[in-house]
């Protein structure tokens, strides 16, 4: 690869739902799913089929809970199509785990000898790409406010068992909606982790580069996947959840 030659955008690096909805909410999903392009190591990581069907290469369930919670609040949603072992759209360029060569116990054998050619690639036709799209429609109203739905395994290899229902993560930079969200879901009884189960701060991360560097107020929420498998379980969480982060944003008064 050259400067003069460059590797042109995958046409499916990321999917559009309700791009004129006019709430001030932007939904999105990074790990929307765990799709491999083809002009990948020839669509296959190398890894089982089983491992790609878990929490390491996607978010289980997050993809539709994102498309079911953004319809209920009328607001436009935005998701990666590959997989976040293919290069992770939710790290900064510079992180070491953008090309993930172990994750939870598992060897992704394609990525294990990935060059910097590689790498660039996968960044220009897959993760800018997205990351241009957001950027767009984050830009497209004038008082965006970005939530970030993710979803977390119940238990990793050889750790406890999670205890939480959700999690709400936010940046000790911005913390205008995540502490009340927290107290708001807690008043629902769900067991509610407070940037559990993951620090809610990554430098260069997707709400880092679109939401915190902008000013824009922000959450990111992680329901546990095994809540949200099915799509009945996913309109379930995204009944539960859309009135809750109306509440707490106009609550804000932001």
């Amino acid at each position: 690869m050259t400067p003069h030659a460059p590797c042109p955008a995958d046409p499916a690096a990321f999917t559009i739902e309700g791009e004129d909805r006019a709430s001030r909410w932007l939904v999105t999903c990074d790990h929307a799913t765990n799709r491999v392009p083809g002009w990948v190591n020839g669509g296959d990581l190398g890894i089982a089929a089983a491992d790609m069907a878990r929490h390491i290469a996607f978010d289980v369930g997050a993809r539709g809970l994102a498309s079911a919670l953004a319809a209920r609040l009328g607001a436009p949603m935005i998701a990666s199509d590959f997989s976040r072992l293919v290069i992770d759209p939710n790290r900064g360029e510079d992180d070491p785990t953008l090309l993930m060569r172990l994750y939870d116990g598992t060897v992704i054998p394609a990525n294990r000898h990935a060059d910097a050619a590689e790498r660039e690639r996968r960044l220009q036709r897959l993760y800018r790409p997205y990351h241009r799209e957001l950027a767009r429609l984050a830009g497209a109203h004038p008082a965006r406010a970005i939530c970030a739905i993710h979803s977390f395994t119940p238990q990793l290899r050889g750790r406890p068992p999670r205890p939480w229902l959700v999690g709400i993560l936010y940046s000790h930079r911005d913390e205008r909606l995540g502490p009340a969200m927290v107290r708001a879901c807690r008043a629902q009884g769900w067991v509610t982790g407070d940037n559990q189960p993951y620090s809610g701060h990554l430098q260069g991360d997707s709400i880092d580069t679109h939401a915190l560097a902008h000013g824009r107020p922000n959450l990111l929420i992680e329901v546990r996947n095994d809540l949200i498998r099915t799509p009945e379980g996913q309109g379930e969480w995204a009944g539960r959840l859309a009135p809750v982060l109306e509440r707490v944003l106009a609550d804000s008064g932001l």
